[in-house]
């Protein structure tokens, strides 16, 4: 009997299940849109659905399933992976009870009031977790019990939207440290739960058991079975949070590995000892890997995907981005001073970007024009990330000695080549740029004995289209460029700071 491995992705904005053989080819995929809901009344509140995203799972799985022409049977492993942040909360009896979305926003007041009732305590989580109370559980369940203290008076346990799925398939609850690591209240150096942060907030004990990505949580259950249309016999095994795992499906599972996600956000992601000292300036975020032993320092990039797209769609005349890059590709390095202030580098504990704009523009059309600007939207997006990887390497000591780079941007390859040309290192762009369902069917291989490890897994699976050497000649100049942007940023923030222009993102509670 062929053996096929399951994979669940449940993103912000869809969930789909892609079903692999054990070479790592994908075979089928089934994908649904789902939105969260704001709660009326209640600001910034995007709440999770899980009703509907049951029904969106089952769907996914019974879909692809079809699609590739398979018996239930001949899936021998199933996992998952969802966007960060996002929690469900259950009752004793395991009733789902609320859930949010990573995107709610609803805490800005609970985290304002944890920031400044005892201004320590965030510096002092953030050495333990590698996370501020920006993102974090904690202020989200402050919330419930202040505001819904009926329902928080009946939550006994909380998990992650990764974590709800594997429940819903298998009725077993856990949590596994790459995502679980991003709620916040969680040890880096241990790999588990940091129980007496929920209590210093005043909130209750609400944590299930810890598996590692790639344990075995348990079997598809009989009710789920029906459901799904898996068999009980298929293994329902952890998966992770969505970068930590994509970057897994990049085969980026050894020390130093690095990696960078060029979504609608950028994500910089370096691979570290999990006993790494974190730093005073709380600059970068840093989660456990779903490799055991080792952590991720992580710098984001804001809304990097969604100002091309905003580029394109309002200023592009209808060009695609491959036309666009061909024009920009006739411009010289350095987009002739033309600095785009949008995302600023990372500040995790005051994260807060200046406002939107083009600075040193002129006239000259014949230099100022789309060609250029979209140009500069390349390179400013590259200096960003190596600054995030150069204060990754200030307080790790970890410098990288090359880059992995994947999702949409990757396609680009002048934006490929100038990644290589800012940061002096060669850029490897791997065959399967989405990898994030990779990682998740290579935990559900682990799971199932077919691998031994991420590692073998990504030795063995995961192959380089190409590969950019940096040119030497373009590196001084993007320096310049990068001091530059760095000084026009700081005197935007000021404008920024005494209330003239408003910001682009803060976030809660800053």
């Amino acid at each position: 009997m062929n053996r096929y491995l399951c994979a669940i992705d449940a993103g912000t904005g869809s969930i789909r299940a892609i079903i692999f053989d054990t070479e790592g080819n994908q075979i089928a995929i089934a994908q649904y849109e789902w939105t969260h809901l704001a709660q009326e009344g209640v600001a910034g509140s995007m709440e999770f659905d899980f009703s509907h995203g049951w029904e969106c799972v089952k769907q996914c799985i019974n879909e692809a399933t079809q699609k590739a022409n398979i018996s239930a049977h001949e899936i021998t492993a199933v996992a998952a992976s969802s966007m960060r942040e996002g929690i469900v909360v259950y009752d004793k009896d395991k009733n789902e009870l609320w859930g949010v979305a990573n995107v709610d926003s609803r805490a800005g007041s609970e985290v304002a009031h944890l920031k400044h009732h005892t201004p320590t305590m965030e510096l002092e989580f953030y050495k333990s977790s590698g996370q501020t109370f920006a993102l974090s559980a904690a202020p989200r369940l402050l919330w419930l019990k202040n505001n819904r203290p009926s329902l928080y008076d009946k939550a006994a346990y909380f998990t992650m939207i990764s974590d709800w799925i594997l429940f819903k398939l298998s009725g077993e609850l856990a949590c596994e440290p790459s995502n679980a690591g991003t709620a916040g209240a969680f040890s880096l150096t241990n790999r588990d739960w940091d129980k007496s942060q929920f209590e210093k907030c005043g909130l209750k004990d609400l944590f299930v058991p810890i598996l590692e990505s790639g344990e075995v949580l348990g079997r598809v259950s009989q009710r789920a079975s029906q459901e799904t249309g898996l068999s009980c016999d298929t293994l329902v095994v952890m998966g992770g949070g969505d970068v930590q795992i994509g970057t897994a499906g990049l085969g980026a599972s050894k020390l130093g590995d690095a990696v960078i996600l060029g979504g609608s956000f950028w994500q910089q992601v370096v691979n570290i000892p999990s006993k790494t000292v974190l730093s005073d300036d709380m600059l970068l975020r840093v989660n456990p890997h779903v490799v055991r032993g080792m952590s991720q320092a992580e710098g984001i990039t804001f809304f990097t995907g969604l100002v091309m797209r905003w580029f394109r769609d309002a200023l592009g005349g209808g060009k695609s981005y491959g036309e666009l890059e061909a024009l920009a590709s006739l411009v010289p390095v350095g987009s002739y001073g033309i600095t785009p202030i949008f995302s600023d580098s990372m500040k995790y504990g005051e994260w807060i970007h200046a406002s939107p704009s083009f600075v040193g523009l002129g006239i000259d059309s014949s230099k100022y024009n789309i060609a250029s600007m979209f140009r500069a939207l390349e390179e400013n997006a590259c200096i960003v990330s190596a600054i995030n990887l150069d204060n990754i390497k200030a307080f790790s000591g970890v410098s990288p000695a090359s880059l992995i780079f994947a999702s949409g941007a990757s396609q680009g390859s002048l934006w490929s080549q100038i990644l290589a040309d800012v940061t002096g290192l060669e850029v490897k762009v791997p065959i399967v740029k989405e990898a994030t369902a990779l990682g998740v069917a290579m935990a559900a291989g682990i799971g199932a004995g077919i691998y031994n490890s991420f590692e073998e897994a990504g030795q063995n699976i995961v192959k380089i289209e190409r590969c950019y050497e940096p040119n030497s000649s373009n590196f001084h100049p993007y320096q310049e460029a990068k001091e530059r942007w760095m000084k026009v940023y700081a005197k935007q923030m000021e404008l920024v700071c005494e209330g003239i222009l408003e910001p682009m993102w803060k976030a809660p509670g800053v």
